[in-house]
């Protein structure tokens, strides 16, 4: 079975207050769902039109543990907490068998 990947890329953070508050919620909330963050890239180098700002990766045992991860209680009272403090590119991606 073919892993998931969340790969979250901020494109700003307009709300450090919020950011942190949001992290306080959502690594327990990815934790429990059975994610393992392999990145939480504070060093980038950013090609062609990347963005080098922060950039987090994280493993799921499948596709679809992370499509319910992002769906989980926990993890959208998280959302809720970030609200507009940051601009971001969130994206699930199926891995390679």
């Amino acid at each position: 079975m073919a892993k998931g990947y969340w790969v979250s890329v901020y494109r700003t953070i307009t709300d450090p207050e919020r950011l942190a508050a949001y992290d306080k919620l959502a690594g327990p909330a990815v934790k429990a769902a059975g994610g393992r963050v392999l990145s939480r890239g504070s060093r980038v180098v950013a090609h062609d039109a990347g963005i080098a700002e922060r950039t987090i990766l994280i493993e799921f045992d499948s596709f679809e543990r992370a499509v319910a991860a992002r769906a989980s209680a926990a993890y959208q009272e998280a959302l809720d907490v970030l609200a507009d403090g940051v601009e971001r590119d969130f994206r699930i991606i199926e891995g390679l068998d």
